[in-house]
């Protein structure tokens, strides 16, 4: 086990594994950005990206990248997306070569339509990397309750010895505790691909929502992007049957059904009216589907994959099409077949379509 643990980035998420890993005895620092962080945990030991819970005086936090890097034995980074590559680039400047490091980022790089490991590749060239994710909402961890995530690294093999010796077996040894449950994965590409898309699927649900629909479209939703999830997935070189483990259907599944989700919440505000740019005012924490939709739909775009859900999310709030209109769009799409042996041989016109012309979804 890894006895020493730096998380970087003191969200709330950031602050939850925080906890999570000095449950399991683990000596942890904590890095973060804002000084009212580490203010607030000096004062009352309080983080207010997590007000409810109190941080143990074991768990040290720092403002200072280098000194909570200081002795690590491995570095978690907890921050958005869109950051992980600058973050990365800092940490690599103060981390000694044989230190491993976790992504719990989810998301695809905007500009260059990498996944987060692909940056970390970039930016960290050769060191270990594995990759945490599954459905874990930051306030219910930090609170103890049971929750299971995978952890995917390239490195689990397919025998006892080689599995036991990996890296996501050595960071699911250090986290494991009565209420913190890891699965292994020797498929990060399909983990990753699950966390980056289930964010923008979850806007899809919170839209429906807002709208004041019920569970039939929800499951719907759940169910075709989950179909989403697994196209975009084997594109990329991952298994179609990791997306139906804790990284894909489940972390989904968590993301779609609650206001808890930022997503979610975000996305039920454009359903009830908002425009985009209300529904992100004044928020502490990125809504970060919001920032995906754009890049998860140009590498499917690049890579020819069909997603129409995110397309859609996507057409809403950076291409000016009405909530409604998207969704007579989803709803009045050729029919197709649902299983992936006839999904490319049928495709049906839709007579919802024949008394006016098809709604078009900027791509």
């Amino acid at each position: 086990m890894f006895d020493h643990i730096a998380i970087v980035g003191a969200g709330a998420w950031g602050t939850a594994l925080a906890l999570a890993a000095e449950r399991a005895g683990r000596k942890i620092t904590l890095w973060a950005r804002e000084p009212e962080v580490v203010e607030g945990v000096a004062m009352r030991r309080r983080n207010p990206f997590l007000q409810n819970h109190l941080i143990p005086g074991a768990i040290k936090v720092t403002n200072d990248l280098a000194q909570a890097l200081k002795g690590t034995q491995l570095v978690v980074l907890v921050v958005p997306s869109q950051y992980l590559r600058a973050m990365a680039r800092e940490v690599e400047a103060l981390l000694p070569a044989d230190v491993p490091v976790v992504i719990c980022a989810k998301g695809i790089e905007g500009d260059s339509g990498k996944l987060m490991t692909q940056v970390i590749a970039d930016e960290m060239p050769g060191r270990p990397q594995a990759i945490l994710s599954g459905p874990s909402f930051a306030d219910e961890v930090a609170e103890g309750q049971p929750t299971a995530v995978t952890i995917a690294s390239e490195d689990v093999g397919a025998t006892h010895e080689t599995a036991m010796a990996s890296l996501a077996a050595r960071v699911a040894l250090s986290f494991s505790s009565p209420v913190f449950r890891p699965y292994l994965s020797d498929d990060p590409l399909g983990v990753e691909v699950g966390g980056a898309v289930k964010n923008v699927l979850a806007i899809a649900c919170g839209i429906a929502a807002g709208r004041g629909f019920g569970s039939n479209p929800r499951a719907a939703l759940i169910t075709r992007g989950l179909a989403e999830i697994k196209r975009l997935a084997q594109a990329l070189g991952g298994r179609r049957e990791t997306v139906t483990g804790l990284a894909g259907i489940g972390d989904l599944t968590l993301t779609c059904s609650s206001e808890q989700s930022r997503n979610f919440s975000f996305g039920k505000a454009l359903g009830a009216g908002m425009t985009p740019d209300e529904a992100l005012a004044g928020k502490k924490s990125v809504a970060e589907g919001a920032v995906n939709a754009k890049s998860v739909t140009a590498l499917a775009a690049r890579l020819g994959v069909d997603m129409p859900i995110c397309q859609a999310v996507y057409a809403v709030i950076y291409g000016g099409v009405e909530v409604d209109a998207a969704m007579k769009a989803l709803l009045t799409r050729p029919i197709k077949a649902e299983s992936r042996e006839l999904e490319g041989l049928i495709s049906l016109p839709n007579p919802a379509n024949y008394d006016e012309p098809e709604t078009e979804i900027p791509a």
